[in-house]
């Protein structure tokens, strides 16, 4: 069963007051909390275990190697990826959807083709293939979200053309909680020979991942919205078309032969990984996904979206509250306005009755300005979270209006 209470004692923040009142922390979007088992999973390494990679024919190398190694398997079996070979460790999503601008759009998109996204991108999956498309000259085309927050799977389809090389899609929206139609918008895309990359970076926390199942080309997320740790993300992509795409970087632990004429390099994952890798954060990445497993992505699941309809039905309570982001399958964020109050001066009087919540364009600002507002105020829920959780965010927020 699933037990809040019990899971929040894993996650020693919450034992800290902010301001003198109860940590009601409302920005796992942005970032999650950690487990015990994460931070020391991490300290044991760097106090007992901590060596370098691949590289050293002694006991400590050889052990934090196997350590490193088994956490991309722990990623493996998280998103049920049909191999290890097919999971490359990144500094965050950002590096990933980079890396496969960089590789694959290089390598693959021409002046003659297109490239499908949506309103809903962050600024990672959207600035990436603008850039590219300033360099090559390939068409940029947006799909729409509707004024609910919901996915415009009409428009998408009409957006698809034979010319669409690749759809790159956000699995959930971080500023409207949207959950999108994955399944259907990959099935679509394939139909016509377009390749997809899935920002999932929102998704992997809310929702169970099977790679396999939703026969995605390529995924991306990171490790600190996963409870994991900051500095390691994670690039799936089947093991062929990582086969066929260049080097995204260059230098030791990614070739294969080197001379002073001529270099060949290493295959998939090791030819994306240049350099000494965050050895320890992704090894903490590991003890996470597994702390997730443990819990189960669907017990996680049904606590969030309780909480969500919750949340949804005391916040419309609030008079002169506007939700940003209604749609029927969203779970996890609340993006809000309150008339008369500056999202920035809302964050700070929350903030005095020990409430975190994130104010600004979310790193999404056309999707922002398209719902719009310049700015709203968007709290986001973890699994720790209760629903007096949202009962003290009502609180607060009614607190500030006396205010203004």
């Amino acid at each position: 069963m699933f037990d809040v209470m019990k899971i929040r004692q894993e996650f020693p923040i919450f034992t800290q007051k902010i301001n003198g009142k109860p940590n009601t922390f409302l920005d796992s979007g942005a970032s999650a909390q950690k487990p015990k088992c994460v931070i020391e999973k991490m300290t044991q390494m760097y106090l007992h275990e901590y060596s370098n990679v691949h590289r050293g024919s002694y006991f400590l190398s050889e052990e934090i190697t196997s350590a490193y190694e088994e956490a991309r398997c722990d990623v493996q079996k998280f998103i049920n990826a049909g191999s290890d070979s097919e999971i490359v460790f990144t500094r965050n999503a950002t590096e990933a959807i980079n890396l496969v601008a960089a590789s694959y759009g290089r390598k693959y998109l021409t002046s003659a083709d297109e490239v499908l996204i949506s309103e809903a991108e962050h600024h990672a999956n959207l600035v990436p293939w603008q850039v590219l498309r300033d360099e090559i000259g390939f068409k940029l085309n947006i799909c729409r979200v509707n004024d609910d927050g919901s996915f415009d799977f009409s428009d998408f389809k009409n957006k698809l053309s034979s010319k669409t090389k690749l759809v790159a899609i956000t699995g959930m929206s971080n500023v409207l909680g949207t959950i999108f139609p994955l399944t259907e918008i990959i099935a679509e895309a394939h139909n016509i020979g377009a390749k997809v990359l899935v920002d999932a970076c929102q998704l992997a926390v809310h929702r169970k991942i099977d790679v396999q199942a939703l026969d995605c080309d390529f995924l991306a997320f990171s490790g600190h919205k996963t409870y994991g740790p900051t500095g390691i993300g994670v690039l799936y992509g089947k093991y062929d078309l990582l086969d066929s795409m260049p080097p995204y970087q260059y230098g030791g632990d990614m070739v294969d032969k080197v001379t002073y004429e001529h270099t060949t390099f290493d295959v998939p994952p090791a030819r994306f990984e240049a350099g000494t890798p965050a050895i320890v954060e992704a090894i903490g990445l590991g003890e996470a996904l597994r702390f997730l497993q443990n819990i189960g992505m669907d017990n996680i699941a049904a606590h969030e979206d309780e909480l969500t309809s919750y949340g949804m039905e005391k916040l419309s309570s609030i008079s002169g509250l506007c939700h940003i982001g209604q749609a029927k399958e969203k779970s996890g964020i609340f993006s809000f306005a309150i008339d008369g109050i500056h999202p920035q001066d809302l964050a700070f009087i929350l903030d005095k009755e020990g409430v975190a919540v994130r104010v600004g364009h979310h790193c999404a600002a056309p999707l922002v300005h398209r719902m719009g507002y310049e700015s709203v105020a968007r709290a986001s829920l973890g699994m720790y979270n209760t629903k007096e959780d949202i009962d003290i965010l009502c609180q607060a927020i009614n607190k500030a209006k006396t205010f203004f």
